[in-house]
């Protein structure tokens, strides 16, 4: 497929996941390709501009950002930026005239996801939230098996995704990250509990632990656990951390267990079972399957797989967790209007 008969995709923010992923795998999609860059810093354009032949038309700063409306080579914008900056930009992207890919977690609160759900809605474009793993095969075949109860009526299932925070990263700054490891990686945990059971939290339980570094650590959780309660009597048992290096998925039900560890990594992911069945697969780029399913989705006038509705919900359901953590009480999640 040419480019006449792909979507060209913007990358805002210039950071190591639009250099390391992103941009690569843009070179291994057909239904997309990167077709410009905004970024802030100067220093970085020459390599870009040189590595993926992007012309000086398709290259934005954020004081040009808004211009991009007038360049009809670019299709969608997707939003790599800080949290802090998703709501912003993707509203601006929208006033442009472009799809959006935002990426997680979609905003630091749900009445700036409404508002760019408001806005999406009101420029007639696509909004979808960067969940890769709704592409990812191994993922999927969790999803399958707990569709299909091939081990049976699922009974709980017990998820981690923890990462090693460094000094210095804006990840620890509240002001910009809008939290600490939750809104960061265990928004991993809360999404495969929705997507491998089909269905949502009804209540949740959460505790914090002590930050083992109280200047590393200042208005942000280091660790939190929390429980969801789920329709037909499932629970879920969740923890995300900035101490420690974990990610993995455990369903246990009535017939056998199904997992995934590592589960939410780029790569190398790997699947056991109470019965031995497994899957291995040629190395494959997430990302590629990601920007090209929504992009497919954008060009078929179908509804993406992981829209901004699905954003909100998270976001619902993550301030249901912090409240559950403050207050030591059970939450019911509201996900009223």
């Amino acid at each position: 497929m040419n480019k006449k008969n792909q979507l060209g995709v913007a990358l805002a923010g210039l950071g190591y996941y639009s250099e390391n992923q992103l941009a690569p795998a843009l070179l291994q999609t057909t239904h997309c390709y990167l077709a410009g860059i905004v970024t802030g810093t100067p220093s970085k354009i020459p390599a870009w501009k040189k590595q993926y032949n992007i012309p000086e038309q398709n290259i934005y700063t954020y004081d040009t950002f808004d211009a991009i409306k007038d360049n009809d080579a670019i299709d969608i914008v997707y939003i790599v930026l800080p949290n802090a900056m998703h709501a912003e930009y993707t509203i601006r992207a929208f006033a442009a005239g472009k799809h959006v890919i935002c990426e997680k977690p979609m905003a630091l609160s749900v009445s700036e996801c409404d508002a760019m759900i408001a806005a999406a809605q009101q420029a007639n474009k696509h909004l979808s939230i960067g969940y890769r793993l709704h592409y990812d095969p191994y993922n999927l075949e969790m999803v399958r098996l707990a569709k299909e109860k091939v081990y049976g009526t699922i009974k709980n299932i017990d998820t981690a995704f923890a990462i090693e925070a460094q000094e210095g990263e804006w990840r620890l700054n509240k002001a910009v990250a809008g939290g600490g490891p939750l809104m960061d990686v265990g928004i991993y945990c809360l999404q495969a509990v929705c997507y491998i059971t089909g269905m949502e939290p009804i209540a949740i339980t959460a505790k914090t632990f002590p930050v083992s570094d109280t200047e590393k650590f200042v208005g942000i959780e280091e660790t939190i656990e929390w429980q969801m309660e789920m329709p037909g009597e499932i629970t879920a048992t969740c923890r995300t951390s900035y101490r420690e290096e974990v990610g993995y998925v455990k369903v246990n039900g009535t017939d056998g267990w199904f997992q995934l560890e590592p589960a939410f990594n780029y790569a190398g992911l790997h699947m056991q079972t109470s019965n031995g069945y497994t899957m291995e697969l040629p190395p494959l780029s997430q990302q590629a399957l990601q920007m090209d399913g929504i992009a497919a989705a954008i060009k078929n006038n179908e509804a993406s797989k992981v829209p901004g509705i699905m954003g909100r919900r998270d976001m619902q359901i993550i301030t249901a967790i912090y409240e559950a953590a403050a207050t030591g009480k059970k939450v019911i999640v509201n996900y009223g209007v």
